[in-house]
């Protein structure tokens, strides 16, 4: 009945694929996504769109009901057999409705009655795409596991999110996983740098070996070097048997340092010698112990800086310093969002036993425009709460008192002016001319915004 899906050779791209057979409505909505920054592929009839829907496709669909030839309701069904998981978006008049809620039944994603709203229709649409990027994310780890690539399945199962930024910290840690390199992640508190060390383990030769994580800054200066070193009995008032410390126990594995700033400076000595010599002695021996490991350090600080002022050994800075790692703060890769926070909220479904709830427009909005100090481990915190329903609309109790509306016109002209930066290749006066703004304008609305005025 309808032809098969054409062969896709490369890589999916996220768009909609819009079929309506009357070209003024089709032109209208086309338009509609256009100028909200979504791809679209318009056809006047089902048969024809069907080649262009393989079962990698990475966006959906959204179809009138009544179409020449195959209706909307024959669409769904053949869609559905390819892909169930596909969002179908039905587009009805008012006598079409019951025919729409028949089609809802059979796993339509949504249906919107005309005439409608661009903008509840663009939202439907947005809601749609997320939903399909997720089910993308699971199917590439599901395959990634099926082919035996487990290495690549842990880098991704680590490091999730579709952003530029992401794509191009898994290719870095993909490529490093198996190294002997020593890392070090730079990143702003709750970012996940715990996470690409756990991509760095996972995704190479030592992930059948032990991943020790050890927080610097949690660790009582008293009990640093018994902690990080180990002891034998005797070494000092209740030692009273050998203890193996961190370092030794990760050997064969990963050594991850979080928050390396906070290590004592008299200890910082002794790590760069085990560092250099891949050699430990315990508290209270003369003996060294070899050690196989490599070592992941964290910080959120600027260990140049905190060299240059005497607070972090600059050998052991160097010597850290071998291969960086900068893991970008959530505000700056907002396209992630939603995709997280629908992981989370799985996760949280799971963890005290309740179904998934469905995210409301408005708390998505209030997602995609908080700052999120906390970054991904505040998301994540926001959609436990979510789902035990202590999470409004505006992120009241999460985040702090919701932002007044000149903050949130701020972020939203920084959302747009950084979005035009980047079709633009980051040069002003392309950004200007699209935006249909004078140069100095724009230039003086960087500078308010903290982004900088400059090609």
């Amino acid at each position: 009945m309808f032809p098969e899906a054409a062969a896709v050779t490369e890589a999916p791209r996220p768009r909609v694929v819009l079929i309506d057979d009357e070209e003024m409505v089709r032109l209208s909505m086309e338009q509609a996504l256009q100028l909200a920054g979504i791809a679209v592929e318009a056809f006047e009839s089902a048969e024809a769109a069907l080649p262009a829907i393989a079962r990698d496709f990475a966006g959906i669909v959204v179809s009138d009901v009544r179409l020449p030839g195959s209706d909307g309701l024959a669409l769904l069904a053949e869609i559905r057999r390819r892909d169930p998981e596909l969002p179908v978006v039905l587009v009805t008049g008012h006598g079409d409705i019951a025919m729409a809620v028949a089609a809802m039944r059979e796993g339509a994603y949504h249906f919107i009655e005309k005439p409608f709203v661009n903008d509840a229709f663009v939202e439907v649409v947005r809601r749609a795409l997320e939903k399909r990027a997720l089910v993308m994310e699971n199917r590439r780890l599901r395959d990634a596991l099926d082919r035996g690539d487990a290495r690549g399945n842990a880098v991704e199962r680590c490091l999730v999110g579709q952003s530029p930024a992401m794509r191009r910290l898994r290719e870095d840690v993909a490529s490093l996983a198996s190294a002997a390199a020593d890392v070090l992640v730079l990143g702003e508190t709750g970012a996940g740098k715990e996470q690409v060390a756990r991509a760095l383990h996972e995704g190479g030769s030592r992930a059948a070996k032990p991943f020790v994580a050890i927080n610097c800054g949690a660790i009582p200066e008293s009990m640093f070097e018994s902690e990080m070193f180990g002891h034998e009995a005797g070494a000092f008032t209740g030692a009273g048997k050998r203890r193996i410390g961190k370092v030794e126990h990760a050997s064969g594995g990963t050594l991850f340092l979080d928050e390396v700033e906070s290590m004592p400076l008299a200890l910082q000595v002794k790590l760069l010698r085990v560092l250099q010599e891949r050699r430990v002695e315990r508290l209270g021996s003369n003996t060294s112990v070899p050690v196989d490991l490599r070592v992941v350090a964290a910080t959120k600080e600027d260990l140049g800086a905190l060299s240059e002022a005497g607070r972090f050994r600059r050998d052991l800075f160097f010597r850290l310093n071998v291969v960086t790692l900068t893991l970008p703060p959530l505000r700056e890769r907002r396209e992630d969002i939603p995709l997280l926070f629908e992981l989370f909220l799985v996760q949280a479904a799971v963890k005290y036993q309740r179904p998934v709830i469905e995210v409301p427009p408005s708390l998505r909005r209030s997602l995609m425009l908080a700052d999120w100090p906390g970054n991904v481990r505040e998301l994540k915190n926001a959609a436990e709460r979510a789902m035990l329903g202590f999470l409004g609309p505006d992120l009241a109790g999460v985040t702090g008192a919701a932002p007044g509306l000149d903050a949130l016109l701020d972020r939203v002209e920084r959302l747009i002016i950084e979005d035009t930066l980047k079709v633009s290749g980051q040069r002003i006066a392309e950004a200007a001319r699209l935006l249909g703004l004078p140069r100095k304008t724009l230039s003086d609305r960087m500078k308010r915004l903290g982004l900088g005025a400059g090609d």
